[in-house]
């Protein structure tokens, strides 16, 4: 069904926004009914995770920018608790009359969390070998499965080799319902966008932690949902991570792989069902690994863009220049900007800011290396040294290509779901995308792919701004209203993600 790709085209193009579809279909928040933020398996025994958290002194920047996959460096507990903690930890909470809320360390649509991570590994340091689940809410693992599984996951994924070296391996895994309460049916791209940004916080912390990397998007899926025995009804796969790696590759035999059976608390009283979604995930799934293969050998061809009438190289600040907080506090600083100030920032910031963030992705959907599925288009507000309008983001050649001067804050304000956050910001990174290309190429598994890289792209943002002591918010969009303000240099491309750039500004009360 991979092959099928009308289905991807028509799951997008039933999720498209426009203003009439908003407009004509409002939806109300049933908060008695609101989603649980945490997955509870009630009857496993909590294994507390190491609280003694470091600074290791990695510059954020850097870690952002680098890419991390080569070398042997096997993890252990607590370089496993870090990377946890500051990619999809809890980092602070605050209580409200009748409950709490949970702020964690990377961004996620309406702060909803429905991305859950479990981890696959060998004998570790002070930790067994075996399947667990991350509990973020209380910082620790409950184990699914004893004894060392990660075969399971060597054959899923069609002997990739950073998975058969690794020491430890990340699932993560999307949960319809704790999103679709108040996205309904568009969860499935919220998927790509919210995994994304927790995997943006964990190539920047294996980076600072010396862990080789390699996001993957490729397995048989009903091998990795029979691994964690999930309701696929409800939670599903969506990406793997290999994390460290040893000299020898994984020699341990396969384990048969029975159900499990285990309880888990309710999400909420009762869950809407949004077949679309679910279909979409089914007609992406992969069967066997030989599919897999053949999938990930596949190669991208690139379709030649337009040309623009002016080129702006980007003129990035050198380290020594700004004040380089180390990974771990400009996570912990991070948050979505919830009002921007309309104050201008300067070029050499914005092109710090495009620079670390897309130097490229270890990822097996990305062939060869550096390839990117998602074009960056800019709308500039306020940057010193830089003309108001719009830009398209020449990646190879490291810079900017006017597409059309102008002040186009109210369009931007409109094309952002007619908020005031695009608008306010100094810049808008609105993400197309070549769909076409990509189906051709992947199947209906690239919708997965090119929603994830836009997340991972867009985390890297949020994490280069903060870096800078400046502000970052992912938004949604009008979907055909942005292709057609961008063309005609994006015509024939789709919109994936936006993001605002700027300085925040305290919040109205």
């Amino acid at each position: 069904m991979n092959s099928d790709i009308q289905a991807a085209w028509n799951y997008h193009n039933a999720t498209r926004h426009s203003h009439h579809s908003v407009h004509a279909n409002p939806h109300f928040l049933d908060w008695s009914n609101q989603p649980l933020p945490f997955k509870v398996y009630p009857k496993l025994e909590l294994i507390s995770l190491p609280r003694g958290l470091r600074e290791i002194g990695v510059p954020g920047l850097r870690a952002v920018a680098e890419v991390r996959e080569g070398g042997n460096s096997v993890a252990d507990l607590q370089s496993l608790s870090e990377l946890l903690y500051f990619s999809a930890g809890v980092t602070r909470r605050r209580a409200f009359p009748g409950g709490e809320i949970y702020f964690r360390a990377a961004a996620c649509t309406g702060a909803l969390y429905e991305i859950e991570l479990y981890l696959a590994c060998g004998p570790l340091r002070d930790l067994d070998a075996g399947l667990y689940h991350y509990a973020a809410g209380e910082f620790g693992l409950r184990r699914l499965r004893a004894g060392d599984v990660r075969h399971t996951l060597v054959e899923a994924t069609g002997g990739e080799s950073s998975i058969a070296h690794a020491s430890v391996i990340v699932i993560c895994t999307g949960t319809y319902w704790r999103n679709a309460w108040k996205y309904q049916a568009r969860t499935y791209r919220h998927f790509g966008w919210d995994n994304g940004t927790i995997l943006a916080n964990m190539l920047a912390m294996s980076t600072a932690l010396g862990l080789p990397a390699k996001v993957i998007c490729g397995f048989v899926d009903a091998d990795v949902n029979g691994l964690l025995d999930v309701d696929t009804e409800r939670e599903v796969a969506f990406s793997l991570v290999s994390v460290g790696r040893a000299a020898d590759s994984l020699s341990v035999p396969r384990q048969a792989i029975s159900p499990l059976g285990l309880e888990t608390v309710p999400l909420s009283r009762e869950e809407v069902d949004y077949p679309a979604m679910r279909a979409m995930h089914a007609a992406s799934s992969l069967v066997s690994p030989e599919e897999v293969t053949g999938w990930r050998e596949q190669t991208l061809a690139v379709r030649p863009k337009n040309s623009a009438s002016e080129f702006i190289p980007l003129e990035p600040l050198q380290e020594g220049e700004f004040a380089n907080d180390s990974i771990e506090p400009v996570i912990l600083r991070r948050g979505s900007t919830r009002r921007f100030a309309r104050e201008p920032i300067s070029f050499s910031q914005l092109s710090t800011i495009l620079d670390s963030s897309t130097k490229g992705v270890a990822a097996d959907f990305l062939n060869p290396f550096r390839t990117q599925l998602n074009d960056l288009y800019l709308i500039v507000h306020a940057v010193e040294g830089l003309r108001p309008g719009a830009y398209f983001f020449n990646r190879e050649r490291r810079g900017l290509e006017l597409l059309k001067y102008g002040d186009f804050r109210r369009e931007a304000g409109y094309l952002g779901l007619e908020q005031e956050l695009p608008a306010d910001a100094s810049v808008a990174v609105f993400f197309l995308a070549d769909l076409e290309s990509i189906f051709q190429r992947l199947g209906n598994r690239g919708y997965r792919a090119v929603q994830l890289e836009a997340g991972i792209i867009g985390g890297k943002l949020y994490l280069a701004s903060y870096a800078l002591r400046l502000g970052a918010t992912g938004l949604t969009f009008y979907d055909d209203d942005v292709v057609a303000f961008f063309s005609p240099h994006a015509q024939g491309r789709n919109a994936v993600f936006l993001v605002a750039l700027g300085k925040s500004a305290k919040p109205r009360r």
